[in-house]
């Protein structure tokens, strides 16, 4: 197996919601970059919502979510897998995140989303019973995964569910 590491936290202090992943994809760690691979749809919800007309470069879509008080994150800051499907996470081996230190710095968040049911069963079996109880009181809402691997909806129908995050904005 391979160890897998997360990307640094895209954030500012500011930040009114927070979208959570699993674990970075092969593709994602080859290019050092969150939902690199090019069937991944959490690039052209974002700018679906957004109102974002034009493709963007990466820095430039980092800074978009950050104008918009949107903090990116993944659930895991290292793991073993083989490949990039999360149900080959190797469980013994899982490191989340500090949601602690998250949660202490980033005091305007009021929504979690879970970019899958993946992360949302991560989060809460490793990270959720750290939380004080006035941050466990966020709303948490699990969004159908963007991964080209949930085929199981359509970009339109997986668009009209992450609709919810603006109401957050």
């Amino acid at each position: 197996m391979t160890k897998s590491t997360g990307f640094p936290l895209v954030a500012k202090s500011d930040a009114k919601i927070l979208i959570l992943g699993s674990m970075p994809g092969q593709k994602s760690i080859e290019e050092n970059q969150y939902y690199a691979h090019p069937r991944n749809s959490f690039w052209p919800i974002m700018f679906k919502l957004l109102k974002i007309d034009n493709e963007l470069t990466y820095n430039d879509r980092k800074t978009l979510l950050l104008k918009n008080n949107i903090a990116l994150w993944d659930v895991l800051k290292s793991c073993y897998r083989e490949g990039s499907l999360d149900s080959d996470i190797d469980q013994s081996t899982i490191e989340p995140n500090d949601f602690i230190e998250f949660f202490s710095i980033h005091k305007h968040v009021t929504g979690v989303f879970f970019n899958g049911a993946k992360a949302e069963q991560l989060f809460k079996k490793n990270s959720l019973k750290t939380l004080k109880q006035a941050q466990q009181d966020l709303s948490f809402f699990r969004l159908p995964s963007t991964s080209p691997a949930h085929a199981a909806l359509t970009f339109e129908q997986k668009l009209l569910q992450w609709e919810v995050i603006k109401r957050f904005l």
